[in-house]
């Protein structure tokens, strides 16, 4: 029987049981989406008051405009949740690798048999694997109990809850969300990179010093040159990704749906999306970000 302290650990184990310890530590990676898509039920509670009215209005509408206005409350509760784990995730980059530092457990976590890379590589798989897979399933759910409050609401006002969906529409809408997450978190990849990097650098204060040199480029940039070039790129890399991996509506039909695009599988743009060089270059900002992450824990000292 072989001995199974001799044998050699496994290269996956260290680093799934490194994201595990992450999830342990950090609640509000599975608390924050939930709680916003909580928020979303009580506002559409609150609006319900008024929906077998609105729904008798909405009926009477083409069924293109029905599905827009029937639809608003999913876009809502996916803007809503999306906007939640864009945060949490921003915030968790900025203490990943301060906190350890800060409050001398990174003398603990060293003297494990745990490299710095896998160490890294957990931290930075929270906002670009973890939180999304989170981001996906609550907003489905949340979809899902607004469709059936809706439902139930409806049929007991004695009002046709009557879809213009299919089961077909249905699934295509489970693909545009999935394809809509996959795309934005590979977007905003090298932001998630730019963080944990002033998370592992910075001995005090990672959010000025992650925002406000940012900003002071920005400011030199308007006064020097009368531009806003970097500005411009940091907005376009925080919400870019709907340009980038969609087939862009026209002005008209955004100002024509109130500014909300319209996402569906007709809408969907993937060979436009990987042939972006915007995405290349900022795979490899984030790939470069994490290998000074490394290169700079094996060197940092608790602060």
């Amino acid at each position: 029987m072989t001995d199974a302290a001799s044998q050699p650990l496994s290269k996956v184990r260290p680093l799934y049981w490194s994201v595990r310890r992450e999830l342990w530590e950090t609640r509000s990676v599975y608390i924050a989406p939930p709680a916003a898509a909580a928020v979303v039920w009580c506002g559409y509670l609150i609006s319900a008051i008024g929906m077998p009215a609105r729904r008798i209005e909405t009926l009477k509408l083409d069924p293109a405009h029905q599905s827009i206005v029937m639809g608003e409350p999913f876009v809502a509760a996916h803007a809503a949740i999306t906007l939640t784990v864009m945060i949490v995730a921003a915030f968790y980059c900025l203490g990943a690798l301060f906190n350890e530092r800060r409050d001398r457990s990174i003398l603990f976590w060293k003297s494990l048999p745990v490299s710095d890379l896998k160490t890294v590589l957990s931290k930075a798989a929270i906002p670009t694997l973890v939180l999304p897979a989170v981001g996906i399933v609550v907003t489905m759910v949340a979809q899902a109990v607004i469709f059936l409050l809706s439902t139930l609401i409806l049929v007991t006002a004695g009002v046709s809850a009557a879809t213009p969906w299919t089961v077909g529409s249905v699934a295509g809408e489970g693909v545009v969300l999935l394809y809509t997450w996959v795309t934005l978190t590979l977007w905003v990849a090298p932001i998630y990179g730019w963080l944990l990097l002033v998370s592992v650098w910075a001995k005090r204060a990672p959010f000025l010093w992650a925002v406000l040199p940012v900003l002071a480029l920005a400011l030199l940039e308007k006064l020097a040159f009368s531009t806003t070039h970097l500005m411009g790129l940091v907005v376009n890399r925080i919400t870019g990704s709907y340009d980038a991996a969609f087939v862009t509506a026209p002005a008209a039909e955004l100002r024509a749906h109130g500014g909300m695009p319209q996402l569906g599988l007709d809408k969907l743009d993937p060979g436009k999306f990987v042939t972006t060089p915007g995405l290349w270059i900022g795979l490899i900002v984030f790939a470069a970000s994490l290998a000074a992450c490394v290169w700079f824990r094996r060197r940092r000292e608790p602060i």
